[in-house]
């Protein structure tokens, strides 16, 4: 398309920050297609989920809290994440009308004209009083470079490469990262793996008891804390902890969540301590998170020299008009809901200062 279309609200990704924002701009009044508009990449519905690996079962899943307006009821948890969760944002999308756009790369969001902004994409440009970016960060794995990394003759790989144990029959794997996704990897490989290692930066910090509504906002006030800074948002379970569950309390029972200190070098075969210590590997899985997916913002100068986006609520301090959902502190499921709600109302009120919205 050549012709640049205009709406008020330009949502930019479809998982559940997206369209929690957009279930609230249509609740209060915005039209689909006519006042705003849901871009998403991804071929199908799901966000970040529909890629989650098959042994990932909705069972295992932390915490997946509904969207707003919809319960997500009777799901099996022996089934695959990806496939309870994709149906249920797909049923989400189809209930509320919220008429998404797919697969649409969005290349570039740039100054437009009359104080609005252009959003380049690879279905034609959109001129747009609003933004909210909710592309969270499934698509930017971070992969840490370590001395020695590109000699090692084996197999490394990324968590969103993963696609389950089985292809690591009877080889040597090392997991590195203290998260969920590592924990998970290592109790799914040892039936299965000749013999794993586990290497984190820093002592795993598990948790006990039920994660309730006072520590979980306390977690979310540090994360904020970073972002209100300008700093690089690190996620929320950075700093909630592990759940001590039964299957972790197994782990390390059984020695297979035996932590190891970060590696210094990498070499052909494994990996290696400063003090000697070396443990052969065929495999290095790299369970180390993701960053924020925002390149496609940097003709707006939103970063700060911290390397992150200043944010205050959800709105872009350097920029009104864009707000971040899914972006550090609102990057768990109930703080992606939260922020979607309070992106809209920040939002309707930006618009009525400047003109009346048509609704």
């Amino acid at each position: 398309m050549n012709h640049t279309r205009e709406v008020e609200v330009v949502v930019i990704g479809a998982g559940q920050a997206g369209l929690a924002a957009a279930h609230h701009l249509r609740r209060t009044g915005f039209e689909p297609e006519r006042d705003f508009v849901v871009l998403d990449h991804s071929p199908r519905p799901g966000g970040a989920w529909q890629f989650r690996w098959p042994s990932l079962t909705y069972g295992k899943v932390h915490g997946m809290h509904a969207l707003p307006g919809m319960e997500l009821t009777g799901a099996d948890p022996a089934r695959p994440s990806a496939e309870v969760i994709g149906e249920y944002f797909a049923a989400y999308e189809e209930t509320f009308d919220l008429r998404v756009r797919r697969p649409v790369d969005v290349r570039a969001v740039r100054e437009g004209t009359g104080g609005r902004l252009l959003v380049e994409t690879s279905d034609g440009a959109w001129s747009t009083r609003a933004l909210i970016n909710a592309t969270g960060t499934w698509d930017r794995p971070f992969w840490p470079r370590y001395p020695g990394q590109e000699t090692f003759r084996g197999r490394q790989l990324h968590t969103a490469r993963y696609v389950g144990p089985e292809e690591f029959a009877g080889q040597r794997v090392v997991v590195v990262g203290g998260g969920a996704s590592g924990t998970q990897h290592l109790l799914e490989l040892a039936p299965y793996a000749a013999a794993t290692t586990w290497v984190t930066r820093r002592p795993p910090v598990f948790r006990e008891g039920p994660f309730d509504e006072n520590a979980g906002r306390a977690a979310v006030a540090l994360v904020e804390e970073r972002v209100r800074r300008g700093l690089p948002p690190k996620s929320v379970v950075s700093v909630t902890g592990l759940p001590l569950n039964d299957a972790i309390r197994a782990g390390l029972e059984s020695g297979v969540l035996d932590r190891l200190p970060m590696f210094d070098r990498i070499t052909e075969e494994g990996v290696e301590w400063a003090d000697g210590r070396r443990v052969a590997a065929d495999v290095i899985l790299w369970a180390t998170g993701f960053r924020p997916v925002i390149d496609h913002l940097a003709p707006l100068r939103l970063r700060e020299a911290g390397g992150g986006i200043r944010v205050e609520g959800t709105r872009a301090v350097a920029d009104p008009r864009v707000h971040l959902v899914g972006y550090g502190p609102s990057a768990s499921t109930i703080g992606a809901n939260r922020a979607g709600r309070a992106a809209v109302r920040d939002i309707r009120r930006l618009l009525a200062e400047q003109e009346p919205v048509a609704a």
